[in-house]
């Protein structure tokens, strides 16, 4: 796809490469050259090898985890704005921190206010990202934020199931307002009412579930759970397991950001779930774990930086 506008080069940071060079095979470009130079006491340095001056950059690269990873970014972006860079544009397609939304109890940070802040204060001009885990922290931005829904590739997904009996389940209460965005997507691609389950769940601590319930009926069923990350891969498997218990047909999740720390390759693996789908907004192996599938994020990013460039409507192309 050629875009006639301003001049603009795309640049890749350690998480961003595999999803950044998709992102140019979609928008007809080369990926910018990036040259990040690491010292033995861990410190590193970031250079870019072609010239920016003048053009809008986009720096795709994920935020977390580890905080190497923000701090790449954030030396990228200063980078070019040293280097005359006319836009600086951050691509996020995993936000990290994002759970840090707010001051859940006395005497804690709000990281997610802060990584806003340290982006901005970098020279960001704008923010592209995908399925925040709170919508509000666009907010906590002072520059333009194009929040990206995941739903807008997944349901794809979903809807080549072909399932008889699909049913869409959220495994928290939070997380209702994604499972009925889901529900609508199909509902107007299949033409006929796709419902919706709940899972009610309590936390003894962060990653450790007490108890969970469903809140609807999923005998008979094709379930597939939605959801933004997979973690520790916990409330998933919980989730699964309940489900078959109440007597579903299948479980599948579709899930944007697979985070699969710790042993959740092995918890997945010894799930009831059938499949684990995930976005690339992060890099993952699919040999560790083969009940998963990677679904690229591609065209939702390149649609994004196309217009932008063309200074069109981003609404206009279904990606929210």
């Amino acid at each position: 796809m050629l875009i006639e506008a301003n001049p603009f080069k795309v640049f890749a940071g350690s998480k961003g490469g595999a999803l950044a060079q998709r992102i140019c095979d979609y928008l007809g470009c080369s990926l910018g050259r990036v040259n990040v130079e690491h010292f033995s006491d861990g410190e590193f340095a970031v250079s870019f090898e072609d010239s920016v001056r003048g053009q809008s950059v986009y720096l795709v690269q994920s935020t977390c985890p580890s905080s190497d990873n923000l701090m790449e970014l954030l030396l990228m972006i200063d980078a070019a704005r040293r280097a005359s860079a006319y836009k600086v544009i951050a691509v996020i397609p995993y936000f990290g921190w994002a759970r840090q939304d707010r001051k859940d109890k006395p005497r804690v940070s709000i990281g997610a206010k802060l990584v806003a802040n340290m982006i901005q204060t970098a020279g960001a001009d704008r923010v592209i990202t995908l399925d925040l885990h709170a919508d509000q922290i666009q907010g906590f931005f002072d520059i333009p934020v194009d929040h990206l829904y995941g739903s807008s590739i997944l349901a794809d997904y979903i809807q080549s199931l072909n399932l008889e009996n699909l049913i869409i389940a959220s495994p928290d209460v939070g997380g209702s307002k994604r499972a009925a965005n889901f529900c609508k997507k199909l509902e107007r691609r299949l033409k006929h009412e796709v419902p919706m389950v709940i899972c009610y769940k309590q936390r003894l601590k962060a990653n450790q579930i007490s108890e969970m319930r469903v809140l609807g009926d999923v005998e008979g069923k094709d379930v597939v759970i939605v959801d933004d990350i997979a973690d520790t891969a916990g409330t998933l498997c919980k989730a699964a397991a309940v489900m078959k218990e109440c007597g579903a047909n299948s479980v599948r999740a579709v899930v944007t950001h697979g985070i699969m720390s710790g042993n959740a390759c092995e918890k997945v693996m010894n799930s009831q779930l059938e499949s684990l789908i995930f976005s690339d907004s992060l890099p993952f192996d699919t040999e560790k774990c083969p009940k998963v599938q990677v679904i690229t994020m591609q065209r939702a990013f390149s649609e994004t930086i196309n217009a932008i460039q063309t200074h069109t409507s981003i609404s206009d192309r279904n990606l929210r």
